[in-house]
């Protein structure tokens, strides 16, 4: 059975186990506001779906180039209050949160690169299996961005304090093998093979009893981030400041001349 979602957001079930696939066409899968209450409104149908005990989660191309910067949805909020824009910024936050809530065991296949707001995605997931050609970045924060979307927790919890400042501070590429070696991925396959290494391990978790599967992730979710909420639940608003800084333009405007930003803490 195949259904869709929006029109880049496919579901897929075989069994006990439903590939989720992104794909806009274009091997590069960035994320519209339409993209994101897609994937909203997929986790949304799995969250009440209990003959499905296993999510993976993919997509066509690389896994995803993170948040759409051209999307005409979101110039359009230019002209929009800041009450809209604010709720706006929800988008990226409830889509990793519906992720992260989902019962079932979700496992993100990761081919090509998982960058920005796709890297977020995917840690809001169980488990992360990498092509050993993908890599993963965040480049918010030279960007004169904030690390937003509620990720912080989720990477500290992954990789620690010490190497998620280095990941997240950075914006360095995190190629597959040191994704593997730091946590943030949990198997590397040849390229091409992600998905069918998801696959495999989607088929063990569905041979565990699902109650007790779904009550154990809840709990070590629980227990893994405590605090992941509190710590977290003003990015958006800082998103908000961070993007109207003297410093964020300028590191937009150094990024598209390829010079060195002149940062002046303004």
């Amino acid at each position: 059975m195949t259904k869709t979602f929006g029109d880049f957001v496919e579901l897929t079930r075989n069994g006990s186990i439903a590939t989720v696939t992104l794909d806009r066409g274009d091997g590069r899968n960035a994320m519209s506001l339409k993209v994101m209450q897609s994937l909203i409104d997929t986790a949304e149908h799995l969250a009440s779906d209990t003959d499905i005990n296993v999510v993976i989660l993919t997509g066509t191309g690389a896994f995803s180039a993170g948040a759409d910067l051209k999307d005409p949805d979101r110039a359009s909020l230019r002209d929009r209050t800041r009450l809209e824009q604010r709720q706006s910024l929800k988008l990226g936050p409830d889509m990793c949160g519906a992720w992260e809530r989902l019962e079932q065991i979700t496992i993100a296949a990761i081919e090509g690169y998982c960058i920005g707001g796709g890297v977020a995605l995917a840690i809001a997931c169980d488990h992360r299996i990498a092509a050993e050609d993908a890599h993963f970045r965040l480049p918010e924060i030279p960007l004169g961005m904030n690390m937003s979307w509620q990720s912080n927790p989720r990477t500290v919890t992954l990789v620690g304090p010490s190497r998620a400042k280095l990941f997240t501070i950075l914006g360095e590429a995190c190629p597959a093998r040191q994704a593997l070696d730091w946590g943030l991925a949990d198997e590397v396959t040849a390229s091409g093979e992600a998905l069918k290494a998801a696959q495999a391990l989607a088929e063990r978790y569905a041979k565990v009893p699902p109650i007790a599967l779904r009550m154990t992730k809840q709990a070590m979710n629980v227990a893994a981030s405590p605090l992941g909420y509190a710590t977290s639940f003003m990015d958006r608003d800082q998103f908000a400041y961070a993007a109207t800084t003297d410093d964020q333009a300028e590191a937009v405007r150094a990024f598209l001349e390829k010079r060195e930003p002149d940062f002046k803490g303004d």
